[in-house]
């Protein structure tokens, strides 16, 4: 990876990711901090998710006609006003407000991948697109456990550290990343290139009639609803069901628990997945995968302590690790090579409607009390997942 772009566009997602993941344990407590019930906490993280769905796209196409290095630029400046505002917010208005900006210019990962697509010849796209992997793996390993060890000494440490981090993504891009040439690839859409359009109903719709296709589709759907449902949650049921040291949980011990799953992805990912995919092949991950999730979430619903809210992270860990990988590479195998972006980008949409449902859902239950509701209603989901991974007797 020296002296190729693959190096810088690898540090512009490793320290995104990093700033993304910063702010996972700390801001459903800053806005409880500012008065926010659990309810409004899930509408935040929702209101994210549904500026992305809108803006991502657009910055998609912009990035086609005006090249992927100055959207990328714009996008990660648009992550640091979200962060600036939000450090400064004495309100849970600026609060809305910051997220509603970083989520409509929140490209940045899509457009990496796009960046990677163009610089790649299709044979060699799979090894290089493991540099997001890579990157992710790290981040969701380090970022929890500095904003963990940071709101120590204050809510606003970790943000003002998102901060830092994303001016250094601006300068890393500015100055260290080479402009893109596509490559030529007889004119197929690679898997960072055409995204649909939000309301491109029938352009989705004709991919979901199709039998196979259509089943991983619901398949990746089920497993993006249970993974919002826990991360967006998660923070404030442990607030509610843990103790350390005689105090409920908080940022700190929100963003230990989360770099503990982060390690156990990095070890599946990084190590486990390869060989895992040759003995037991994707189909088989995905149904075990679904398995592993529901089991752990049903689990964790009836967890009171920490070593077996460890023991059911452990588990989830498993099924999260090999899901994403598995459906993912299942779904573009059903594709026609012109088509591999679209479907990629389809289920870079279908995550943004996730992330708007699922936060919602969880924050209301959550609101109520009903916090084994809430991990049994994501095993649930789970649960359909996994029966629909099943193979069916009927011909396509």
């Amino acid at each position: 990876m020296k002296g190729s772009p693959l190096l810088p566009i690898f540090l512009i997602v490793l320290v995104d990711i990093l700033g993304l993941t910063i702010m996972l344990p700390l801001l459903p407590f800053y806005a409880e901090h500012l008065g926010a019930s659990p309810a409004v906490v899930g509408l935040l993280v929702s209101t994210y998710a549904l500026c992305q769905l809108f803006g991502g796209p657009m910055l998609g196409r912009l990035s086609d006609r005006m090249g992927r290095k100055p959207l990328l630029i714009v996008s990660q400046i648009g992550t640091l006003i979200g962060f600036l505002i939000l450090a400064f917010s004495n309100t849970l208005w600026l609060v809305f407000l910051s997220r509603a900006i970083d989520g409509l210019t929140a490209g940045n990962l899509s457009l990496a991948q796009a960046y990677i697509a163009d610089i790649t010849t299709p044979e060699n796209r799979a090894h290089s697109f493991a540099v997001i992997g890579i990157a992710f793996g790290i981040g969701f390993l380090v970022g929890p456990g500095v904003s963990g060890f940071l709101s120590q000494f204050g809510y606003t440490w970790p943000i003002f550290a998102a901060c830092f981090l994303s001016a250094s993504s601006i300068l890393c891009t500015t100055f260290l990343l080479p402009k893109a040439v596509a490559h030529a690839d007889d004119g197929a859409s690679g898997p960072g290139g055409k995204r649909l359009g939000v309301l491109d109903w029938k352009s989705y719709a004709q991919y979901f009639a199709r039998p196979a296709m259509g089943r991983l589709l619901w398949q990746f759907f089920y497993f993006a609803l249970s993974f919002s449902m826990f991360m967006s949650g998660f923070a404030l049921y442990a607030q509610r069901r843990y103790t350390a040291h005689g105090q409920p949980f908080g940022p700190k011990e929100v963003g230990y628990v989360f770099a503990f799953v982060g390690f156990l992805g990095i070890i599946i990912q990084g190590g486990l997945m390869r060989p895992l995919v040759k003995r037991l092949g994707e189909r088989t991950l995905v149904w075990t995968g679904f398995a592993s999730n529901m089991v752990g979430y049903g689990a964790l619903g009836w967890t009171r302590t920490i070593p077996q809210l460890l023991a059911s992270s452990g588990v989830n860990s498993y099924g999260s690790g090999v899901l994403r990988p598995a459906v993912t590479s299942l779904i573009t195998q059903q594709a026609d090579k012109r088509e591999q972006g679209v479907v990629l980008g389809l289920t870079q949409s279908i995550t943004s409607v996730c992330q708007i449902v699922g936060p919602a859902i969880g924050g209301a239950l959550i609101d109520r009390g009903m916090l084994t509701t809430w991990a049994v209603s994501i095993a649930t989901v789970s649960l359909v997942g996994l029966l629909s991974s099943f193979p069916r007797k009927t011909a396509n």
